[in-house]
């Protein structure tokens, strides 16, 4: 009986790491047709599509050369998405924990009813807060720059449910211990609370940079200039009636894989921990 418990589990286990391996390759399928065509001229890609053929006869690095010269923009959009990034995720986590904290801690009038009203923002497509707030921005005067994208959605509704989650499953003996102590509110928060909320600040920061760094309608919305621009409204505009610059197209999207990659890989642990942790916690 227990040598069949043991056949039927490693059957299982084969079948899983079989059906994994399956769904990683079809995920990572269309980052590696886009690897090799970054590699050839775009009229190759013009004639003979999206393929896995490798022809090292007509493979060079000129695409790359050309995506870093003078002459191109690639860096401006690139730069300008590493600070509306950093400059969003680390308003969107910071703000977000906060009122999350908030939320899951304090007994208040009205608590029930501003956590709905969060769940019910979720809801709202963005389609629907694009004119009142492009007007907003014309008014305050943030068009055509960076606050202008960040500040609308600074405090993002996704992260203050995930960190009121997390909260909620923290002992609270800690915090009535720290508060008979005489530590402040902020004190808490600070010394006490978030040190323990490091995988969910992980996970959080992970998801909020990959938001803004793939943006595209509400930066085309505010941005103006094209040195304002970030890295999928520029790589968009080598789409055009007249021509699309392939050559520039393909490696850049190649490069542009590479920040939250590294992010991921560098955080993975804190990721994994705080989804699940995240995810359990009522």
């Amino acid at each position: 009986m227990k040598n069949k418990y043991i056949i039927s589990k490693k059957r299982g286990m084969y079948i899983s790491f079989t059906v994994l391996t399956v769904i990683c390759v079809l995920y990572l399928a269309p980052f590696f047709f886009m690897l090799i065509t970054s590699f050839k001229p775009g009229q190759d890609m013009l004639r003979n599509g999206l393929t896995l053929k490798m022809d090292f006869d007509i493979m060079t690095l000129n695409n790359y050369r050309i995506l870093f010269s003078e002459d191109s923009r690639y860096i401006s959009w690139f730069k300008n998405s590493l600070i509306i990034t950093a400059i969003y995720t680390a308003f969107s986590v910071f703000f977000s924990s906060l009122v999350g904290y908030g939320l899951a801690v304090y007994r208040f009038r009205g608590r029930r009813l501003l956590f709905l009203l969060v769940l019910l923002v979720m809801m709202v497509p963005l389609e629907i807060l694009l004119l009142p707030l492009y007007r907003l921005m014309i008014e305050i005067r943030l068009m055509n720059t960076y606050l202008g994208v960040v500040l609308p959605f600074a405090v993002s509704p996704f992260a203050i449910f995930f960190f009121r989650q997390y909260v909620a499953g923290i002992p609270k003996d800690l915090i009535e211990a720290a508060r008979v102590d005489g530590c402040g509110e902020f004190r808490i928060f600070f010394k006490i609370v978030a040190p323990l909320m490091k995988p969910a600040f992980g996970a959080m920061t992970i998801l909020m940079a990959l938001t803004s760094w793939n943006t595209f309608v509400w930066p085309l919305v505010v941005l103006r200039s094209s040195d304002k621009l970030t890295l999928p409204i520029g790589l968009m505009s080598l789409l055009t009636p007249y021509g699309n610059a392939y050559d520039m197209i393909m490696p850049g999207a190649v490069i542009s894989v590479i920040p939250v990659a590294l992010l991921f890989f560098m955080n993975q642990k804190a990721f994994i921990e705080g989804l699940t942790a995240g995810g359990v916690k009522q």
